[in-house]
């Protein structure tokens, strides 16, 4: 935690430290989370296609559901790993959690059609990812979180 000096008046900066440990623990806490259903969705369309509601012929791209399986696991481990390196507070996690929360959200866009409420659902979650990382970045600050 850094600490502040003392302002000209003899008060204290207002305490942000706290609140922006917090909003990273959730943010870490909800990668590993899209991780995990990365990486269940990943598994399902390895293991039954029939789970999905449509072919895959049908989806924005269209792949087996193995290819999707693949990409879905993939980007699971991705971002278990970095829900893992930003509670380590990284100095490089915060381009990279927005680079990849931004992937994810587009591959389930582009998978939304195979079950739309859970890839909704990881959707909205990757948007609060992104909005949690970066609505209290503070460019001066040299990644000192």
């Amino acid at each position: 935690m850094t600490q502040h000096a003392p302002l000209a008046d003899g008060g204290q900066p207002p305490a942000r430290d706290g609140l922006w440990s917090g909003v990273i623990g959730f943010a870490s806490m909800m990668l590993l989370l899209l991780g995990g259903f990365h990486g269940l969705g990943g598994i399902v369309a390895l293991l039954t296609e029939t789970h999905y509601e449509v072919p895959s012929s049908q989806l924005v791209v269209s792949v087996s559901y193995d290819v999707w399986g693949w990409i879905h696991l993939a980007l699971g481990v991705a971002l278990c790993f970095l829900g893992v390196a930003l509670i380590a507070r990284q100095p490089w996690t915060r381009v990279a959690v927005v680079v990849f929360a931004v992937l994810s959200a587009v591959t389930n866009l582009a998978f939304l059609a195979a079950a739309p409420a859970w890839y909704s659902l990881m959707i909205l979650l990757d948007v609060v990812v992104i909005y949690a990382v970066t609505v209290h970045f503070d460019s001066g600050s040299d990644f000192d979180y």
